[in-house]
């Protein structure tokens, strides 16, 4: 079979396509054959070795993928032969709190990722995902859409008549978009492209802001709110971008933190945070109970991720150069 990895020589990090044996199926493990994955943020860090910590090198990239079901290990009663089931994305983060044991489970960073033509992981470690969405759909859901149903459902409790404001277009605040709109909450999103703002309003979102023409949005999101500030924040910009979301969250509100697109450190106003009385929430990923959750929310509603370009598995590395481009709405998918 083969699979890519993470290599490095001579100091420098490549992506690189090799073969393997084929992995073999132990109690409690079940053996898919991918039949899609999609990328995140992470796995291009990942690859450039700048996502923090040393690397156990040669890895398997990727956390998020979908496979069939064709083969069991003794005392599998999870699956069976034929599901089709998606990873989640730390193996160990079954329900309950978030713990550092857990944090030692993610798939494609401490353990290997799914870029490969197959992959064993144990039973506790896949869910079943809905039949209506295609595999390149399905493959979306274990990060990008956990963390922002996590964000916004079951730590941020969204409720009808909220006001969500989202930063950028891509795949976290994508899924806060639908997700926001199917609890009746109104949205505000940002872009630096008036062609991904429209594309956002066509799934719902209520009003659109240029951060590039209006670097003062902060402002406008104040002026939306007739000066009140939004309910709730998901902030994956990080320290480029939490003090403008400061200003924007109304007292008492909450920011969710989960990204780090515009730098992960600098000066913070936490002045605004102790007289606003605000919470701010660290958010990576969820568990498998929250993902299940979701899913059944998905089912129910019918909910398509959206899904920008799906590359072949022969195409990775020309899947990394599109997401590092930035010029993606919503998720980039590798077909098998």
């Amino acid at each position: 079979m083969q699979q890519w990895q993470i290599e490095a020589q001579n100091g420098q990090q490549s992506l690189n396509l090799v073969d393997v044996p084929k992995p073999e199926v132990a109690a409690g493990q079940v053996l898919l054959r991918m039949k899609a994955a999609a990328l995140n943020y992470r796995d291009l860090l990942m690859v450039k070795g700048k996502y923090g910590g040393a690397q156990s090198l040669p890895l398997v990239p990727l956390s998020d993928g979908v496979g069939e079901v064709i083969a069991v290990g003794a005392g599998v009663d999870r699956v069976q032969m034929g599901d089709r089931v998606a990873t989640i994305f730390m193996q160990r983060w079954i329900d309950g709190g978030f713990s550092n044991e857990k944090s030692q489970s993610a798939l494609g960073g401490a353990l290997p990722g799914v870029l490969a033509e197959y992959v064993v992981l144990d039973q506790a470690g896949v869910v079943k995902v809905p039949v209506h969405l295609s595999d390149e759909a399905a493959a979306t859901l274990p990060c990008a859409a956990v963390t922002a149903w996590h964000a916004l459902v079951s730590t941020g409790k969204v409720k009808a008549g909220d006001t969500v404001l989202l930063i950028g277009t891509g795949g976290v605040s994508i899924f806060a978009l639908q997700f926001a709109k199917l609890l009746g909450a109104r949205v505000i999103i940002t872009s630096s492209s008036d062609a991904k703002l429209a594309k956002a309003k066509e799934l719902g979102a209520n009003e659109l802001i240029n951060y590039r023409t209006n670097p003062d949005w902060e402002q406008q999101v104040w002026e939306l709110t007739n000066k009140a500030g939004v309910d709730h924040v998901v902030e994956v910009g990080g320290a480029g971008t939490l003090n403008k979301s400061l200003r924007s969250v109304r007292m008492g509100g909450r920011i969710s933190l989960i990204g780090v697109l515009a730098g992960i450190s600098g000066e913070v106003n936490t002045v605004a945070i102790l007289s606003k009385a605000i919470t701010i929430q660290g958010i990576y990923v969820g568990s498998r109970t929250m993902f299940e959750d979701m899913n059944r929310a998905i089912d129910l509603h019918k909910l398509n991720p959206i899904v920008d370009r799906v590359f072949g598995f022969a195409q990775a590395e020309e899947a990394f150069s599109y997401l590092e481009s930035g010029g993606h709405f919503g998720k980039i998918a590798i077909r098998f």
